[in-house]
């Protein structure tokens, strides 16, 4: 008897939770991040807890491990440092750390290593770099700060952490910067061009398998696909429109863009149109226009489920979270559910936990 409850012992302390996707998701009005869990099954959301976080959040971010959870506070121009909870999704306030004067982070986010904490400042035309200890403390002294110009809005990286790349709507340009993985420093390396006059890269995207990385061009209504070289950075190849014929000449914006895990496709959130346009990627990294899926009014953030089988659509002007399915055959997405959550949404990010 003895033995085997000593078995049943070292078997529970060796058993992980069962791997679950939860949505993170930015109430700026509420000062309040929302968590859920998904049913894969069907797409539904149950809610897991409600987070006060002190001031007004915007982006989320995580370190490649999910173990700890990043998020900036754009009202305090501060990012707060999370511990995650890998069975149940929800996290415990590690610290916040003020940033300069200034600085107010559009895109917070780790390198590869999880070692540093990168953001980029939109008003203050900075790209910041902060050391992350052990235990996910963010160290309240930045290692560098990159001035660039207003308007820096996000950051990529290539595969092998030697580039980080800054997309300027403004500038129309994407900055470049070698990246030291030891030290956290970071060179500038020169500015990848618009993909046409008035394009303005907002948000950079790496495909998963080829040497190319995409941009949403906020100004542009457009999307463009930079051909990425190892050694010297990005050359954009192509660029098209992301709203119909018809909406040309009525206005708006794009915000974020997302890949589907398999490679093939690629969303932009078009801001006034109130869609996700949809394109198809070739093995030779071109695209190919896919429809558009009606979604929430001002979709600022948007955000695939890492199996590839649902994406969420967050509705900045709503405050609702609409559910679709994605036809991985074809990309082609189907609104399932919607959920009204606050009264502003300006983030949602989706990571699967207890791998």
């Amino acid at each position: 008897m003895r033995c085997l409850l000593a078995l049943l012992l070292v078997l529970g302390m060796n058993m992980k939770s069962p791997a679950a996707v939860f949505v993170y998701v930015s109430k700026a009005p509420e000062e309040e991040i929302q968590i859920y869990k998904l049913n894969p099954a069907d797409g539904s959301l149950s809610e897991v807890e409600t987070v006060k976080v002190g001031g007004q959040p915007g982006a989320i971010g995580f370190d490649p491990t999910h173990k700890f959870m990043y998020a900036s506070i754009r009202s305090t121009n501060s990012i707060a440092a999370y511990q995650v909870d890998a069975a149940t999704g929800k996290v415990k306030l590690l610290n916040t750390v003020p940033l300069t004067f200034g600085q107010n982070a559009a895109f917070v986010g780790t390198d590869r290593t999880g070692k540093w904490l990168i953001s980029a400042s939109y008003l203050g035309a900075q790209t910041v770099v902060h050391k992350l200890n052990a235990d996910g403390t963010i160290d309240p002294t930045a290692v560098d700060t990159q001035e660039t110009a207003k308007t820096a809005h996000s950051f990529g990286q290539d595969r092998e952490n030697k580039f980080v790349f800054v997309p300027h709507v403004a500038p129309n340009a994407v900055y470049q910067f070698r990246f030291d993985a030891a030290t956290g420093k970071l060179t500038p390396a020169g500015q990848a061009v618009g993909g046409k006059d008035d394009a303005g890269p907002r948000h950079i995207a790496l495909h998963p398998t080829l040497d190319f990385m995409y941009t949403s061009d906020e100004s542009g209504r457009s999307i463009t696909a930079y051909r990425l070289d190892p050694a010297t950075g990005l050359t954009p190849v192509q660029t098209l429109s992301t709203v119909p014929p018809e909406y040309e000449d009525k206005g708006g914006s794009t915000a974020e863009v997302k890949i589907h895990p398999s490679g093939k496709f690629v969303w932009i959130s078009n801001r006034g149109h109130d869609s996700l346009a949809g394109f198809t990627i070739a093995a030779d990294g071109k695209l190919t226009a896919n429809g558009h899926a009606p979604t929430e009014e001002k979709p600022r953030s948007f955000e695939i489920d890492p199996s590839g089988k649902y994406v969420f659509g967050a509705g900045e002007a709503s405050g609702k979270l609409a559910v679709f399915r994605c036809d991985e055959s074809t990309g082609k997405l189907e609104r399932i559910r919607t959920y009204p959550i606050g009264k502003s949404l300006t983030w949602v990010k989706a990571v699967e936990l207890g791998k």
